[in-house]
C-alpha cells in the first residue's frame, strides 16, 4: 500500500491521535494552517485570536497567523503569502464582504483548500471556499430587534427614537446586524432610527460617534442600538459625559457578549447584550483536519448562542470565558 500525506492525515483523525503530537512518526505531518485575522479592535477579536492560537496548540496544528489591522490590502497579501508557503488549509476572517474572488481563485488553482471564519464573503462562486463557520449575524439583528419590541411595550406612548453604531463599512456583520434589527422592528411604527454611522466595531469610534449623535440630537434619543460591545461601551462613556444616564435615560442594546458588556449591566448601564461566541478555535481546528484528509464538511456550520438581559448579567457572568 502507498502511503500518501492524505492517508497519515485520515490515520491519525480516525484514531483521535491528532497531528504533531501522538508520536514522531506524525511530527513532520502536522497540519500547518495559515490564518489571517482582522485584527485586535476588540475584546472580541482578542478572545478569538486566543482561542485560534490556544486550539491549534492543543491540536499539534502549526499555525501561521497573519494580523491584517483592519486592511483588506494586508490580508489579500497573507492569503497569497500562504499559497507561496503552500500551506495545507487557509483559514481567515474576512475584513469585508466583497473584493475575494482574485485571490480566492489563486488559492483554488494552487489546491489549497479555504475556510471563512466568523464572517462570509459575497461571492457568487461558492466553490472558491470550504465551508463557512460562524454566527448568524442576521438573526443576531433580530434577537436585538426582537428584545426592542417587548421592552417598547412597557415605554410610554409615542415615537422611540433609535440611534444605530454600526460596525465596519461593507463587513458582514454590519450589514447583517443591521439586516436583521430592521426586519423585526418594522413591525412597530413608532421605533423609528433616526440615525445610523459606522463605529469600525472599536470604543474610542463608538465613543467619538455617539457624542456627535448626542450633540446633533440630544434628549431626543430614546435607544442605542449598537453592532457590538465595545463600540457601547465608548457610547455609554458619551452619554454619561453629555450627563445623561445610559441604561435608564437612553437604552442601550449590543452584541458580543463580552466581559465587559456583562459589567457595564451588572452596574446598570447597558441593559441586553446578544451573544456572539468568538470561541471558534477548537472548532476551526476540528474543520481544518477533516477538510485536509478529504472530508465533505457543511458549506455553513453555525454556532450556538444566546441573549442575555441585565437581569441575569450577575448569575451569568462567572460563567464567561471571554
Amino acid at each position: 500500500m502507498k502511503i500518501t500525506r492524505r492517508t497519515v492525515l485520515s490515520a491519525a483523525i480516525c484514531l483521535g491521535l491528532g497531528f504533531g503530537i501522538a508520536s514522531s512518526a506524525y511530527a513532520d505531518k502536522a497540519l500547518v494552517l495559515g490564518f489571517s485575522q482582522v485584527g485586535a479592535e476588540s475584546e472580541w477579536r482578542t478572545a478569538n485570536t486566543a482561542s485560534i492560537k490556544d486550539a491549534a496548540k492543543e491540536a499539534g496544528v502549526t499555525l501561521k497567523f497573519a494580523d491584517a489591522q483592519q486592511k483588506q490590502e494586508n490580508q489579500v497579501k497573507a492569503i497569497r503569502s500562504f499559497i507561496a508557503q503552500k500551506v495545507d488549509v487557509i483559514a481567515f476572517s474576512p475584513v469585508v464582504e466583497s473584493g475575494w474572488d482574485t485571490v480566492l481563485g489563486e488559492a483554488k488553482a494552487a489546491k489549497i483548500p479555504v475556510i471563512l471564519t466568523d464572517r462570509a464573503v459575497d461571492s457568487k462562486d461558492k466553490s472558491l471556499y470550504v465551508t463557512f463557520i460562524g454566527s448568524d449575524f442576521v438573526e443576531e439583528g433580530r434577537r436585538a430587534g426582537r428584545w426592542l419590541l417587548e421592552r417598547a411595550k412597557t415605554m410610554p406612548a409615542g415615537d422611540i427614537n433609535i440611534v444605530e453604531l454600526q460596525g465596519t463599512v461593507g463587513s458582514a456583520p454590519a450589514i447583517d446586524r443591521k439586516a436583521g434589527f430592521a426586519e423585526i422592528i418594522a413591525a412597530n411604527p413608532h421605533l423609528k432610527i433616526i440615525r445610523s454611522q459606522s463605529g469600525d466595531f472599536t470604543r474610542a469610534k463608538g465613543k467619538e460617534v455617539m457624542e456627535a449623535f448626542l450633540k446633533t440630537d440630544g434628549k431626543k434619543i430614546n435607544v442605542l442600538y449598537a453592532h457590538n460591545d465595545d463600540m457601547a461601551i465608548g457610547a455609554i462613556q458619551a452619554i454619561e459625559e453629555a450627563g445623561l444616564k445610559p441604561g435608564k435615560d437612553i437604552l442601550v442594546i449590543s452584541v458580543d457578549g463580552v466581559k465587559g458588556a456583562f459589567e457595564a449591566m451588572m452596574a446598570g448601564k447597558l441593559n441586553v447584550t446578544v451573544e456572539c461566541s468568538p470561541l471558534l478555535g477548537p472548532q476551526l481546528m476540528k474543520v481544518a483536519k477533516e477538510v485536509a484528509a478529504g472530508e465533505t464538511v457543511p458549506k455553513r456550520i453555525t454556532t450556538e448562542e444566546g441573549v442575555f438581559p441585565a437581569e441575569i448579567a450577575a448569575k451569568e457572568f462567572p460563567n464567561r470565558k471571554y
